[in-house]
C-alpha cells in the first residue's frame, strides 16, 4: 500500500502542513495527511459555523453527497482515473470514519433515465463496457407497482449498483471527529495572503485576517472560489468562475413509502433523492455567476413536464443555493504542484464530494520529493 510506504520516510512528523479551505475536499485532505504522520493545521473561516440557508453556501454545505463515478461518459483520461480511484477508496474511508454514534454508509444504487432513444442507445453501449463495475441498463418501465411513481420516461435508463450517495452532514461530522483524534489543529479564520520566506530553506508564512500568522513547511490550497486570489499574489494565474446551484426539499402530502426507488434517481439532469418517508431532495440547477434565477428553479421542479403528479402537489419545505468553483481555462479540478511546498487541490466544480479521496491521495504523493507530480 502506498500509505505504508510513505510512513517509512523519515522526519514526516517534523513537517507542518497547512490546508487552506475546509469542506469535504479540505477535511479529507487533512485527514489523509495526518494519517500519514504529518503535523496538519486546517484553516477555514466556516469551521463549525451554523448553516444559514439564506446565504450562498460553500460547495460541501450545499452538496447532495452524490457518488457518480462509474457512469462517467469517458473511459480514459485524468477525470476517469480520479473517479475510479475515488470509488475504490470511498468504502475504506467510510469504514474508518463510521462509529456507533455516527454511522456512515453509501446508499445505493443510482439510476439515470434516458431522455431520448439516442441517449438510451449510448447507455446500452456504455453498460456493455461497465458490467464489471455494476452498470447495466433498465428497459422502458411501468411504475404501476411503485408506491410513488418515477418521473415520466419512455426510453429506459442506466442503473449503477455501486454508485449512490453519502449523507454529507454525517460524513463531515465523522471527519471532524477523526481530525480531532489525530490532533489536527483547527483554525477558524480567513487567510488574507501567503508569503514565501527563506531561512535554512523555504517555508511559508500564512497571514490571517485577524492579524495573526503561522509558519508551515507546505500549503495545500482547497479554498474553491477563494483560491484564485491567494495564488495570484504569488504570481500564478488560474482563473476560476463561480457556478450557482439551487436545491430544494419537497414535503410530500401522502404517507407512502419509497419502495423500489434507488438512492439517487437522475432525470432530465435533475437528481431526486428520497429523504425520510415524506421528503425528497431535488437538485441542482447549473447557473453561471452568483445570483439565483427563480425561473431555473421552476424549470427544475417541472423537469420539462416529466415530473409525476405527487411531486407537483408537494410543498417546498426548504431551499438553498450553493456556489461551485469551476476552472475557466482548463479541466476541473485544479490539481497541481505549483512549486515546492505549494499545491492546488481545488475548483472541483460539481465533483468535489466524489473526488475528495483520490485528490487527497494525490496530494500525499506529491508532498513526497521522489514521487511523480502529475496524474
Amino acid at each position: 500500500m502506498y500509505f505504508k510506504e510513505l510512513n517509512t520516510h523519515e522526519n514526516l512528523q517534523s513537517k507542518k502542513i497547512a490546508i487552506i479551505g475546509g469542506g469535504i475536499v479540505g477535511t479529507t485532505t487533512a485527514w489523509s495527511l495526518a494519517s500519514l504522520g504529518y503535523q496538519v493545521v486546517l484553516i477555514d473561516k466556516e469551521l463549525n459555523e451554523r448553516l444559514d440557508l439564506s446565504q450562498n453556501l460553500s460547495g460541501t454545505k450545499a452538496s447532495l453527497g452524490i457518488l457518480m463515478g462509474n457512469t462517467f461518459r469517458r473511459s480514459s483520461g485524468r477525470s476517469w482515473r480520479l473517479r475510479q480511484r475515488s470509488m475504490e477508496l470511498w468504502p475504506d474511508l467510510i469504514q474508518k470514519l463510521s462509529t456507533k454514534e455516527n454511522p456512515l454508509k453509501i446508499n445505493r444504487p443510482l439510476i439515470q433515465l434516458a431522455r431520448s432513444t439516442k441517449e438510451y442507445e449510448f447507455m446500452l453501449a456504455l453498460a456493455s463496457k461497465r458490467k464489471d463495475l455494476g452498470v447495466t441498463t433498465i428497459k422502458n418501465f411501468s411504475s404501476k407497482n411503485m408506491s410513488r411513481s418515477w418521473p415520466q420516461s419512455q426510453y429506459g435508463g442506466l442503473i449503477s449498483r455501486n454508485d449512490g450517495r453519502i449523507d454529507p452532514t454525517a460524513l463531515m461530522k465523522g471527519l471532524i471527529i477523526a481530525l480531532q483524534q489525530l490532533r489536527v489543529e483547527l483554525i477558524k479564520a480567513k487567510v488574507s495572503c501567503l508569503e514565501r520566506k527563506y531561512k535554512k530553506g523555504k517555508y511559508w508564512l500564512i497571514h490571517l485576517e485577524n492579524d495573526n500568522h503561522l509558519q508551515t513547511d507546505a500549503v495545500i490550497i482547497c479554498s474553491a472560489n477563494g483560491s484564485e486570489s491567494l495564488i495570484k499574489k504569488l504570481g500564478y494565474n488560474r482563473p476560476i468562475a463561480a457556478v450557482l446551484g439551487q436545491v430544494i426539499t419537497l414535503r410530500i402530502n401522502d404517507q407512502k413509502s419509497w419502495d423500489k426507488w434507488p438512492a439517487v434517481l437522475s432525470s432530465n439532469g435533475v437528481n431526486l433523492i428520497p429523504d425520510n418517508h415524506n421528503k425528497l431532495l431535488l437538485g441542482a440547477t447549473v447557473e453561471p455567476g452568483t445570483a439565483a434565477n427563480a425561473l431555473e428553479l421552476i424549470n427544475m421542479m417541472s423537469m420539462d413536464g416529466n415530473s409525476p403528479k405527487w411531486m407537483e402537489e408537494a410543498l417546498i419545505n426548504s431551499q438553498w443555493k450553493g456556489l461551485r468553483a469551476r476552472p475557466q481555462d482548463r479541466p476541473a479540478p485544479l490539481l497541481e504542484k505549483l512549486e515546492e511546498g505549494l499545491i492546488l487541490n481545488t475548483a472541483h466544480y460539481k465533483n468535489g464530494f466524489l473526488l475528495a479521496p483520490a485528490c487527497a491521495e494525490w496530494v500525499g504523493k506529491n508532498l513526497c520529493e521522489n514521487t511523480i507530480s502529475s496524474q
